[in-house]
């Protein structure tokens, strides 16, 4: 298929679509194209393409011990291999909606009942005759909520602590060469607000969680790292605090470990951090991009004159990163989210959701080709990836993973009070898609799933044989105004309260896809 043919295919002579030539460049002829994709929808239902079915691996409120239950809202996954056919999957649970859990009063019984939702959850899985299932009575079952005591991994106190209470609001995160979770802490502020260096409030705090217990904004923000077998965790703020999408954990050529995470708020950065060690992510340096000279800046204050006009001490650094990038001139992005390595050309794609504060509705792929294809080096050069809108047919792209083809699939994130309305009207409810760069049909953006109505995908995760795709449902009904005006009843259907699920995916078709049979 040439180049023309498969811009045509999207509907389009080139105006307002961006790809770089690594995607679209030399795209041989090949038979014509056959693969299902499916219609935008607002059906509450997940469907998906012919050739792919799906299966509820765990879902809200079910129990996962004695004690602790799955929480609300799930999001990132991560896969940990055990023995043959086993595993264990780390589940962010991001959020909670006080309407499903307990009314939206702010009391202090209600408060209680919303921490225990959120944080994430260790889960053991089992596959049998090809299909995964949750192991029920596994003792590595277990929760993280926020009111676990998580120690901060760091030589000072943060704010007069050396432990913060509790993680909420992880949202993507990322897995390390050693094999731990990292669970990243996003919009902390809804919970406890958010204060300048001064204590002035800039954000209040709409769960109001701060009312009754009155921690420290300062104590969220970070990306939390958590032993798979144990549950142990540390709070790393080597990493910086911030609305963190997710940390993307790779190796430079030297051997050290390099960690890349994005702010996903409106006009917020880029950074990587350089780590002293080949196996930790405790020290090193933190560093933001500056994408008009294509250059990694160091937000270490021993390196900066103009950081040492406005902090004192390194760990105030690591606090106010935000401040410190505006600093140092880092360059202002349509919210960074989810950060991934493309196998094909080991460029680093990241997905940039949405700024509608400068009217750009539908987002972009960016992708960060490193000097030398080197991750710990400072220089590198951009260019866009894929851009959203009507003639590519996606809107936000948001969560990415790759299969070994070099296929990438992502899912979207129109919030739920936007679906269907406005710029994002004629694209249906979000979606999981993959971009085809290997096999016969290369150069095809196909949409694979819909979701339920208000809800996203999040969190897609291949288990190791790329034969099953685990995927987060999340929110369904988020936009419901009361029990009795619910706007999905997933996954059970009649007059039931939605609930977000795991799910798993599998079929010929996904084999097809991720095992280059196409």
């Amino acid at each position: 298929m040439q180049r023309r043919d498969f811009l045509q295919f999207l509907g389009i002579s080139g105006l307002g679509f961006s790809a770089s030539h690594d995607v679209l460049a030399k795209i041989p002829e090949t038979k014509p194209f056959k693969l299902p994709s499916l219609p935008p929808s607002h059906q509450d239902e997940v469907r998906l393409v012919d050739g792919l079915k799906f299966e509820i691996l765990i879902r809200w409120g079910e129990k996962i011990n004695a004690k602790e239950k799955f929480g609300f809202n799930n999001d990132f996954i991560a896969f940990h291999s055990l023995e043959k056919d086993r595993a264990l999957l780390w589940v962010n649970h991001e959020s909670v909606n006080s309407l499903f859990i307990n009314g939206t009063k702010r009391t202090k019984e209600n408060i209680d009942l919303e921490r225990l939702e959120v944080g994430g959850s260790i889960l053991e899985i089992k596959k049998t005759n090809s299909r995964w299932e949750f192991v029920k009575d596994s003792p590595f079952n277990r929760r993280l909520d926020a009111t676990t005591k998580i120690p901060f991994a760091w030589p000072e106190k943060i704010m007069d602590a050396d432990t913060a209470i509790g993680t909420m609001a992880g949202c993507a995160g990322g897995y390390t060469p050693w094999g731990t979770f990292l669970s990243c802490e996003e919009n902390y502020d809804m919970f406890w607000g958010e204060r300048d260096r001064k204590g002035n409030t800039k954000t209040q705090a709409w769960m109001r969680w701060n009312e009754v217990y009155p921690l420290p904004p300062e104590h969220y923000g970070w990306v939390v790292e958590i032993n798979p077998k144990s549950g142990d965790a540390k709070k790393l703020v080597s990493l910086g605090r911030m609305a963190h999408e997710c940390a993307a954990v790779t190796k430079a050529k030297n051997g050290k470990v390099v960690a890349y995470t994005g702010d996903d708020t409106i006009n917020e950065h880029l950074y990587k951090f350089i780590s002293n060690s080949n196996d930790s992510l405790e020290s090193g340096k933190i560093y933001v991009a500056n994408l008009e000279k294509g250059e990694w800046i160091s937000l270490n204050l021993v390196d900066q004159p103009l950081l040492q006009k406005h902090f004192k001490t390194q760990t105030e650094v690591q606090i106010w990163m935000r401040e410190a990038a505006k600093i140092v001139g880092a360059t202002p992005l349509d919210r960074p989210e989810d950060i991934e390595f493309d196998p094909l050309t080991g460029n680093v794609l990241i997905t940039l959701t949405n700024n509608k504060v400068n009217k750009n509705f539908y987002g972009s792929i960016l992708k960060i080709s490193e000097k030398d294809n080197d991750p710990g080096s400072l220089t590198f050069n951009h260019d866009t990836f894929i851009s959203g809108g009507k003639e590519t047919g996606f809107a936000c792209p948001d969560n990415m993973v790759f299969d070994p083809q070099g296929n990438l699939w992502f899912t979207t994130d129109i919030a739920g009070d936007a679906i269907g309305n406005g710029p994002y009207e004629g694209f249906g409810n979000n979606s999981l898609f993959v971009f085809l760069r290997s096999g016969p049909s290369k150069g095809r953006l196909i949409r694979v799933a819909t979701a339920p109505n208000d809800a996203e995908f999040t969190g897609p995760c291949f288990s190791p044989d790329y034969k099953t795709l685990f995927l987060s449902v999340q929110h369904p009904g988020e936009e419901s105004s009361s029990l009795k005006n619910l706007t999905s009843h997933w996954p059970d259907g009649g007059t039931s309260i939605p609930q977000p699920c795991v799910i798993t995916i599998q079929g010929p078709l996904l084999n097809q896809i991720t095992l280059g049979k196409l």
